[in-house]
């Protein structure tokens, strides 16, 4: 059986009087892709926050290769180190070229010799379809081709666990697809993976455990086929139908 890589138990957030996330336990086994779907406001973004150490919980565990990383004397850079996170917005650095971009964090946080790291930035930008974009600034990108770089910049660091926070969001829908391309690919490459997306198309490829988080709960999870064509729950349902009606399922 593969081993698990993260493990949440019992995992609670609030900010103030809000309860954001409530009685959170799930494990990601080794090349495996989690995917959390959901309404906005349900707790899909604040639930990879927390996975990465950007917010902290008031209770329970976060265990990352069975280490409680949740803990108080944890350094949450040294955690950081083995986590990639992509969000919304690319957050490239607007005065550094891609090249520059993908090799910041090598250099600077995890000391590979530059020479090294521009050869495997480069052979990921290759990959990836973007080597001709290397020296090349963000505002010369278009916004899928600046969420790919903001992929492989992740990818740069050699993660053992890659946080994918709504990625598609930003983009225009004639741009989506290239994003997701990237990321199926990363899939079949057995890229250990945690998810949150509105695109339902893409999370049905994707995961191998679908969980439907709702108000801060997950209340409904397995595989996509058994969460999309027979979920138990009236409230997943209810998600399901106002989803179709809208032409996204």
């Amino acid at each position: 059986m593969s081993q698990a890589v993260l493990q949440l138990e019992k995992v609670r957030k609030s900010f103030g009087s809000e309860v954001v996330l409530e009685d959170i336990s799930f494990k990601v086994l080794e090349h495996k892709a989690t995917v959390f779907i959901g309404a906005s406001g349900s707790g899909k973004s604040t639930l990879l926050r927390c996975i990465n150490l950007l917010d902290q919980i008031d209770d329970g565990q976060i265990l990352l290769d069975g280490q409680d990383i949740s803990a108080a004397n944890v350094n949450p850079d040294e955690v950081r180190e083995k986590l990639g996170m992509v969000f919304q917005s690319f957050n490239l650095f607007p005065h550094m070229t891609v090249l520059e971009n993908v090799i910041l964090a090598p250099t600077k946080v995890q000391k590979v010799v530059k020479e090294k790291a521009i050869d495997e930035a480069l052979e990921l930008l290759n990959k990836f379809g973007l080597r001709e974009k290397a020296d090349q600034y963000p505002d010369r990108l278009s916004g899928g081709q600046q969420q790919r770089v903001a992929i492989i910049r992740s990818l740069a660091r050699h993660p053992r666990l890659l946080l994918l926070d709504e990625i598609t969001s930003a983009l225009d829908p004639v741009l989506v697809n290239e994003v997701l391309s990237t990321v199926r690919d990363l899939k079949s490459e057995g890229m250990t993976m945690v998810l949150a997306t509105h695109e339902m198309g893409f999370a049905k490829q994707v995961a191998d455990e679908l969980c439907y988080l709702d108000k801060g709960r997950i209340l409904e999870w397995g595989s996509p086929k058994k969460l999309l064509e027979s979920p138990k729950k009236s409230e997943t349902k209810e998600f399901l139908r106002r989803l179709l009606q809208a032409g996204r399922l």
